[in-house]
C-alpha cells in the first residue's frame, strides 16, 4: 500500500467527488490549489455543469478518462459505494478528505486492491511535501482570504514596511508554498 505522499506524487489525474462551487469551502479551494500546482482535476458534482474551468461529471462512471485518485468530499456514509465505483473504473486510490473516515470503506478498498487514505487533507500533504505535479517548485503564493497574492506583492505582509518581527523570508520554511 502506498503512502499518501506516494499516491499524490504518482498521480496525474484526480477526480474530486463533491467538488463545490463555493470558493470558501475546502471542496473548492483544495482542488483549485492542486490544479494550480499542475494536477489535472476532474470535478464530480451532479449539480454543476462546470467547476474550476473543467466539465463537471454527475458520477464517477461518467468520466471518460483514467483517474489516478478519487478524492472524496462527501459524508462517510457514502464512502463504501464510492470505493466500489472507484474500483469499477480502475482508479488506483481513493482519498477521503480531512474529517471523513470509514473503517468499512477502508476494508473494502483493501479487498479490492485500492490504495486508501482517510481523514487527511490532500492539500496539506502537498504543502508539507513541498510538492507540485511534475516536480518543479512553484513560486510561492500566499492566500489572504479568497484571493491569492504573490509574495512581495504591493500590500502583502512581506511588502509592508514596519511589519512586526523578522520578515517571513527569514523564517524557517519560508521558501515553502502556503497550504
Amino acid at each position: 500500500m502506498r503512502t499518501p505522499r506516494q499516491i499524490l506524487a504518482e498521480a496525474h489525474t484526480i477526480a474530486v467527488v463533491g467538488a463545490s462551487r463555493d470558493p470558501q469551502k475546502p471542496a473548492h479551494w483544495v482542488p483549485r490549489m492542486l490544479q494550480e500546482q499542475g494536477w489535472h482535476i476532474v470535478p464530480v458534482n451532479p449539480h454543476a455543469g462546470r467547476l474550476l474551468g473543467e466539465h463537471a461529471y454527475a458520477r464517477l462512471s461518467d468520466v471518460p478518462e483514467h483517474l489516478d485518485v478519487v478524492e472524496v468530499f462527501r459524508p462517510a456514509e457514502e464512502a463504501e459505494e464510492l470505493v466500489k465505483e472507484a474500483a469499477a473504473i480502475g482508479a488506483g486510490a481513493i482519498w477521503l478528505q480531512l474529517g471523513i473516515a470509514s473503517p468499512r470503506a477502508q476494508r473494502l478498498a483493501e479487498e479490492l486492491g485500492l490504495d486508501y487514505v482517510q481523514d487527511t487533507c490532500m492539500g496539506m500533504e502537498r504543502a508539507l511535501a513541498d510538492m507540485v505535479h511534475g516536480g518543479c517548485k512553484p513560486s510561492c503564493t500566499v492566500y489572504h482570504g479568497l484571493v491569492p497574492e504573490p509574495v512581495g506583492a504591493p500590500g502583502s505582509a512581506e511588502e509592508s514596511p514596519g511589519a512586526a518581527g523578522p520578515s517571513e523570508a527569514s523564517q524557517p520554511g519560508a521558501d515553502r508554498p502556503a497550504p
